[in-house]
């Protein structure tokens, strides 16, 4: 899901006709000071915008008389964390004189494949502890909430009755901004009644369904995916690759940047298969390792999405091990996430340990792939397979060993390495699905029927030319057997062909 950040989602609640108060969001303190001057009012409130509840009791919401006191309240929750990420936005408010407080959302009911509308008495924290109660209204897809029904809760609101048909119609706007805007989920929490008898959206949280973004382009939503932080460099990353290459699912969160406390240190995870990933992240937790990220490349991905996420998973300083483990029956030809990890492996010179799990369809082939080209690329680093047959406890504990052998070697990130002839004029180069291929020319004279052989009939060689021809039209979506060309002529000591696979910016 796409989460919007408080100030994103009261511009869309204005934008629908609801009541917000007037503020602006600020990056900087200096941006917050003249948020303040802009609000006006004198008095304002600044909130940290963070995917947590409770805000308040965590110190992320300062109430200030001025706005030299807002920049001063700025620059402090600017650097405050939630959880190991940092605070990148405040928003600067006018502050309001409540009456009443309302809890009011609206979600979509999984049971009874429906919006529900919540209504109750007072806003703020614990709402679930006040489950009796909450007013349940359902809610038609196209006319919006049961009118009998939604009379019936606001009578029940400890509210002047003059306020009922202003509450009842509110609702009803609420509903068709979460309508239009194809919502998961809105809640306005409060619904604030001012002293002056206005009805106000002091908070809210709006969540857009995925599957909804593409056709919100005014939302200007760049990430569609649920987390509790503001998403990362590498998870915008990870997220454009997963829409730029739909072969196979690719999820990449981003969960800590530092080994707790007492770890035996921090490590790279890379699963495929929920069920099986979450086996196997217990596993490496019971051997004392901290995780630095959640990764599943699964639903048979090509080469290419495997080597980008892999290329992620190493941008994160600090790793002591590379932990790969998933599901112990994948239907995917598992050869093919083989290539992809070797390519990415020799490319970036891994030196910590990596132990990957490649059980299911093909296992005994993935594994030779990865441990061959390993041993064929002079990796400083120990690189190890391991079929279904093989637990995740016992890898688990097999890396913990290679880890303590390898003397907690912490990685750098670094720039990926290329042949020489890469670039190089006189080098042959034919682009392919998000990248090109090249060919050196002198190797070639030598090694044509080598590279051919290993190029699943894609290539071929005209007597008297010093560069190979292409099979026709099929070769730009071809990416994956080139990939696996390059890997497999490595692994056979035939250097000459590389591929250069694209990375997207953030």
């Amino acid at each position: 899901m796409a989460r919007l950040h408080e100030f994103e989602g009261k511009a869309i609640l204005s934008a629908g006709g609801i009541a917000v108060p007037r503020g602006f969001a600020a990056r900087t303190r200096e941006e917050a000071r003249h948020a303040a001057e802009r609000v006006g009012s004198g008095e304002c409130v600044v909130k940290i915008q963070a995917w947590t509840t409770g805000r308040a009791a965590i110190g992320g919401i300062v109430f200030c008389a001025s706005p030299a006191e807002a920049e001063v309240a700025a620059a402090k929750l600017l650097a405050m964390r939630v959880g190991q990420f940092p605070v990148t936005h405040v928003l600067v408010e006018e502050k309001l004189s409540f009456a009443a407080e309302i809890f009011l959302s609206i979600s979509i009911d999984e049971r009874e494949r429906r919006p529900v509308l919540l209504l109750a008495a007072g806003g703020g924290s614990g709402i679930e502890e006040r489950a009796a109660s909450v007013h349940r209204v359902g809610c038609d897809v196209e006319r919006g909430p049961d009118a009998a029904r939604l009379a019936d809760a606001v009578a029940s609101l400890p509210v002047a009755e003059s306020l009922r048909s202003p509450i009842a119609e509110f609702a009803s706007k609420a509903f068709r901004i979460a309508r239009t805007s194809e919502a998961r989920s809105l809640e306005i929490n409060p619904l604030a009644i001012t002293r002056d008898g206005r009805l106000v959206a002091a908070d809210c949280r709006i969540t857009i369904d995925d599957y909804a973004v593409a056709r919100h382009p005014e939302l200007g939503i760049t990430f569609a995916r649920e987390l509790d932080h503001p998403p990362t460099d590498l998870e915008r990353l990870a997220y454009r690759i997963e829409q730029e290459d739909h072969r196979g699912t690719f999820f990449f969160a981003q969960m800590n940047t530092a080994a707790a406390p007492g770890s035996k240190g921090l490590i790279g995870f890379h699963g495929a298969g929920g069920g099986g990933s979450m086996m196997s992240m217990d596993a490496i937790t019971n051997e004392g390792f901290t995780i630095a990220n959640f990764c599943d490349t699964s639903g048979n991905p090509s080469p290419a999405k495997v080597y980008r996420a892999a290329r992620i998973i190493l941008a994160q300083a600090g790793l002591i091990g590379y932990f790969g483990s998933g599901s112990g029956v994948a239907n995917q030809e598992q050869f093919w996430s083989a290539y992809g990890l070797a390519k990415a492996f020799w490319e970036l010179d891994l030196d910590i340990p990596a132990v990957i799990r490649l059980g299911g369809n093909t296992e005994d082939r993935a594994v030779d792939i990865l441990q061959g080209s390993g041993k064929a690329a002079g990796l400083r680093a120990r690189v190890e397979g391991y079929r279904k047959t093989d637990p995740p406890a016992r890898i688990a504990a097999r890396f913990a060993t290679l880890v303590a052998e390898a003397g907690g070697r912490s990685w750098a990130p670094r720039s990926p390495r290329y042949p020489g002839f890469v670039g190089k004029p006189a080098s042959a180069s034919f682009p392919v699905k998000g990248g090109r291929v090249w060919v050196d020319p002198s190797v070639w004279k030598t090694s044509a029927r080598a590279i051919i052989l290993r190029s699943n009939g894609l290539l071929r060689d005209n007597a008297g030319t010093p560069t190979p021809t292409l099979k026709p039209e099929e070769f730009m979506g071809k990416d994956s057997d080139m990939i696996a060309c390059e890997v497999e002529c490595r692994r056979d000591g035939v250097g000459g062909l590389f591929v250069e696979l694209d990375m997207p910016a953030a």
